[in-house]
């Protein structure tokens, strides 16, 4: 069976540009399409954190784009694995983030910290549970710290 995906929310945020860093100077705004109902966001201002599953349409599929590289072309990092990035070019686009829930309004919800540009479509949210996240201590390669210092 093929996967189906369904496009459930946009973003509108001023993020136009296909910019790395500085996502948390960016609120943006997740609106619910026509189709969604209204009470598919009840009770999630219980929540102080969401997770956003979107698709990176302006990205580029892998292949043609490469299946390893060296993270954003940086001579002083190694060359990885796509499945060793969190790159927006992947083999099915698809995009995950955790971001700050600033507020739920009737058919909206606002959040900081969203990496996902302006009219990128949501296919997904799901609340951050406190045990939903790692179980033991985390482990992350040195240069993706580096990497990630002005990201947010």
């Amino acid at each position: 069976m093929e996967p189906v995906l369904r496009t459930i929310a946009q973003v509108r945020n001023d993020r136009r540009e296909l910019v790395d860093d500085s996502w948390d100077d960016f609120e943006s705004t997740i609106e619910l399409v026509d189709d969604v109902p209204t009470s598919s966001l009840r009770g999630l201002q219980e929540f102080s954190h969401v997770e956003i599953v979107y698709f990176a349409g302006l990205a580029q599929d892998v292949p043609p784009g490469p299946w390893h590289r060296r993270p954003r072309g940086n001579e002083n990092w190694p060359d990885v694995g796509i499945f060793a990035q969190r790159n927006k070019d992947r083999p099915n686009r698809l995009m995950l983030s955790i971001v700050a829930l600033e507020r739920v309004d009737k058919r909206s919800l606002v959040v900081r910290g969203l990496d996902a540009i302006n009219d990128t479509q949501v296919l997904d949210i799901k609340p951050v549970y406190s045990w939903s996240g790692p179980r033991s201590e985390l482990r992350v390669a040195p240069w993706s710290e580096e990497l990630g210092k002005d990201y947010f």
